[in-house]
């Protein structure tokens, strides 16, 4: 089936006429549908759709398919279920985070769509909505009869009005001409809050918020909403990262109201690491959602004051909410697809993956200045270090969608200090990304390694302290 499934994208063209030709063909049968009831007429269409689409795109019933949006990839086929684009781990030669057997479905999906369309950038980027575990097992023919051919694409969301006295310090950082400081720091693997904030303090004055990672790697620690809650109690401003692996959409949203309540004002929106590659393999992820439909959701909260049931609240959050990209992993500059979607779903600041290549970041912000997408969000790139370069090339091995070019590690190998070597290629990248157009900052990641990231964005000359600006961190 997957060599069915691969030739299918390879004819992604000739599939979608064939569709099209078939959604205007068929509604010639709702009189039919009609005569013998609409659970009849499923009945028996469902099982020649399913042997027929199992064939051709190793189908998984899923009742929602948006093959026709998707270059004749079913996202489906991906173990995290992604439905809006490749997660952040898609390995260099284009295969799959969790099965390296395989090539990603959203590397396909982008192939299939360039087939279909070779100017398919041009075009709006749909939001594909979240799975709605009801319609599994149900024929979408029936649907397409019935004169309903598309998915139910989800409408974009407006801007946000928050009135500028009430913004936290770190939006009020991406709304003006500043070049931002984000910090990225793991909760702790104890229930004594000092070890967090003993991290924290180094980056007192230093940067315009702290990430705090939701189970990164899989692995797990502390609460990412507790110990942004944390921050948020003594006074630092906390970027809460919220994963969609460990929870489902009744809980996430359960934590978001929580966050908000809590005082938590900033929340990253990711997919998540798959559970294989953590310290608990025998987990079972959840990936109720994807990024995009987990920032489509947020946003409803927030703007239209309701969960994603339709249900009212009585307070809603008000939240600046951001999301994550990656271009240094296939498929590279048609990532910025992935990107407008994430912003059409209401990301108003993006956070990347680290940057060691600028050629590969330079390629992607021509891309995405193109589509004017750097007025419409703030791009904060990830840099940083580790200690060696071995230490490096074993992040580059084992950590999902990080990419560190061969120079780079034979220039931090010859080096008598690799420490030092690798702290001055850090500031090397930052200075040339601030000359980039459409960079708004740098968020400074390495793991356990809050010393050196400190000495690295004081060398940088910047933060707060250094543009003379009230520190956004006051304890």
């Amino acid at each position: 089936m997957y060599t069915v499934r691969l030739w299918s994208v390879r004819h992604a063209r000739g599939l979608r006429r064939l569709y099209v030709f078939f959604s205007r063909l068929a509604p010639v049968l709702a009189p039919v549908v009609r005569w013998l009831g609409s659970r009849r007429a499923e009945a028996l269409l469902q099982p020649v759709e399913r042997a027929a689409k199992r064939l051709m795109f190793d189908c998984r019933e899923c009742g929602q398919c948006v093959l026709s949006a998707t270059g004749m990839a079913c996202p489906m086929n991906c173990p995290k279920e992604m439905r809006n684009g490749p997660c952040g781990g898609v390995r260099a030669d284009g295969t799959c985070e969790v099965d390296p057997r395989m090539r990603c479905v959203w590397v396909e999906a982008t192939e299939g769509t360039k087939r279909v369309a070779a100017d398919h950038l041009a075009h709006p980027t749909p939001l594909l909505p979240a799975i709605d575990a009801r319609n599994a097992g149900r024929s979408t023919w029936i649907r397409v009869i019935e004169g309903h051919p598309e998915p139910a694409f989800q409408p974009p969301v407006g801007e946000r009005r928050t009135a500028q006295s009430k913004l936290g310090p770190f939006e009020q950082a991406c709304r003006s001409s500043d070049f931002v400081v984000t910090v990225e720091v793991g909760p702790p693997d104890s229930a004594d809050p000092q070890a967090l904030l003993q991290r924290a303090a180094r980056f007192q004055g230093l940067v315009d918020a702290i990430n705090v990672t939701d189970g990164a790697g899989g692995n797990c620690h502390m609460s990412s909403v507790a110990a942004s809650a944390i921050l948020v109690a003594h006074g630092y401003p906390a970027v809460y990262q919220i994963t969609c692996r460990d929870r489902n959409r009744i809980a996430i949203q359960g934590d978001i109201l929580g966050a908000a309540a809590l005082g938590v004002q900033n929340i990253l929106c990711l997919t998540g690491d798959d559970v294989s590659q953590g310290d608990h393999p025998q987990a079972k992820a959840v990936f109720d959602l994807d990024a995009v439909s987990l920032l489509h959701i947020a946003r409803g909260m927030c703007d239209q004051g309701q969960f994603a049931s339709g249900r009212k609240l009585e307070t809603p959050p008000d939240l600046f909410i951001g999301a994550t990209a990656n271009p240094f992993v296939p498929p590279y500059r048609d990532r910025v697809a992935n990107l407008e979607k994430k912003i059409v779903a209401g990301a108003r600041f993006i956070q990347t993956q680290f940057c060691f290549d600028l050629q590969l970041l330079e390629d992607f912000m021509q891309e995405v200045r193109r589509r004017d997408l750097h007025r419409q969000a703030k791009l904060i790139v990830g840099v940083g270090t580790l200690g060696s370069a071995k230490a490096l090339a074993w992040m580059a091995a084992h950590v999902p969608g990080v990419h560190v070019p061969a120079p780079l590690l034979e220039r931090i190998g010859r080096a008598g200090d690799q420490r030092l070597e690798g702290k001055r290629a850090c500031i090397e990248i930052i200075r040339a990304l601030a000359a980039i157009e459409g960079v708004a900052g740098v968020h400074v990641m390495g793991h356990r390694n809050e010393d050196v990231l400190a000495e690295i964005i004081r060398e940088s000359g910047l933060g707060p302290a250094a543009r003379g600006h009230p520190p956004a961190i006051q304890p």
